[in-house]
């Protein structure tokens, strides 16, 4: 398959590049309006920024009205905001659902688009004000992409939404500004981001660039994965982040699949995180690769440590499912889907939202809606 790349930003990575936040957004303008979550006040992060900015001779304006089970017609209050203020510039500063919210209002200030246009496919315009990444959690498959997924808040459900092209002019990748995480919730993050990495490396978009980008992201997850189960502390600057850096590289080029739509579309219907949802659903979205791309699932069991060596194919690539089921019992992460009060006639809807992402045509099998549902009965 031929390689599309065109990545939009710039990109820095590495710790403390936030602080060179004031000078890549006064190249757009004086008024900054950052979009981002309460609980970063909490670490004193929403406070650098703001002082970040006002050093470098900028006003920040803050919209921080974003809800744990926000869907995207928030970003129409925040670009109201925008829009009197003046606004030349939009930071996303936060996780997975601030960076949808403030793409969309980048998109929305000038237009004034209807957000339910966006969210039902129409084109977006090409007018926009320059959207800036400065995430907190490294596990953004859509970061380098040309679309992300944002929450319908008519029925709840998940929508793919293009961005125009230059729409975000930077990411600042700084693991410094990672969020703390501890317990089972910290180790589902590696399971999160090894579904995602998995996925987009066995898709029927992959390629030899993609593949060297996911592999070393692979490897990096397993060892998160390694490392809390013998209660180290992982390096969340230098590994956490650079797999997270590596799997948005590496989906820029290929794509997730119906795993990560699943996750994303449970998380946007119920109060149950993404990264939880992502690690119950990992040994049946790996079963089924096993099956479909077994020279890949092998070599995925040898990057895990696994003695692969001299075994069939077949056999190595069920090494990673029973290498995931292993760990999983191990860090005793959540197992099923019905532990967090879910209804199974309840998830319908969210099999057929998830299977309606344009993505998960690129899964190695073909995915019906029915075979979603399997996927979530399994699960559950």
């Amino acid at each position: 398959m031929d390689i599309s790349l065109q990545l939009d930003p710039e990109i820095i990575i590495g710790l403390d590049t936030v602080n060179r936040a004031g000078t890549i957004c006064g190249a757009y303008g004086s008024r900054i309006l950052i979009v981002t979550e309460q609980v970063l006040y909490e670490n004193r992060s929403i406070e650098r920024l703001i002082s970040i900015l006002e050093d470098a001779g900028l006003e920040a304006i803050v919209f921080d009205e974003i809800p744990a089970q926000a869907t995207a017609d928030v970003a129409e209050a925040a670009g109201i905001l925008a829009q009197g203020a003046r606004c030349s510039a939009i930071i996303g500063f936060g996780g997975l659902k601030t960076q949808s919210i403030a793409r969309i209002t980048a998109m929305i200030v000038k237009t004034r688009m209807d957000i339910f246009e966006l969210l039902d496919g129409a084109k977006p315009g090409n007018e926009f004000i320059p959207y800036i990444a400065i995430p907190t959690t490294g596990r953004d498959p859509f970061l380098f992409s040309r679309y992300f997924v944002a929450v319908d808040p008519r029925d709840r459900s998940v929508k793919l939404v293009k961005s125009p092209q230059g729409l975000c002019a930077a990411a600042i990748v700084d693991g410094g500004l990672s969020e703390s995480l501890s317990g089972k919730f910290a180790s589902t993050t590696a399971f999160d981001g090894f579904c995602v990495a998995v996925e987009a490396y066995c898709s029927t978009k992959a390629s030899f660039l993609s593949d060297a980008l996911l592999e070393q992201a692979i490897a990096l997850y397993a060892q998160m994965m390694d490392a809390y189960a013998d209660s180290n502390t992982f390096d969340d600057t230098g590994g956490a982040t650079n797999a997270g850096l590596l799997t948005a590289l590496g989906c820029a080029v290929s794509s997730p699949g119906i795993g990560t739509a699943l996750a994303f579309a449970l998380n946007g219907r119920f109060p149950v995180a993404k990264s939880w949802c992502s690690t119950i659903l990992l040994p049946y979205i790996l079963e089924k690769l096993a099956a479909s791309r077994p020279e890949k699932l092998a070599k995925i069991a040898a990057l895990m440590g696994e003695p692969t060596m001299g075994a069939p194919v077949g056999e190595s690539a069920n090494m990673t499912v029973d290498s995931i089921r292993r760990r999983m019992g191990f860090l005793k992460v959540p197992a099923r889907l019905k532990d967090y009060n879910l209804s199974l006639d309840r998830l319908v809807p969210t099999a057929e939202a998830a299977r309606n992402l344009e993505f998960v045509a690129y899964s190695p099998w073909t995915v019906s809606a029915e075979d979603a549902y399997d996927l979530l009965k399994q699960a559950f």
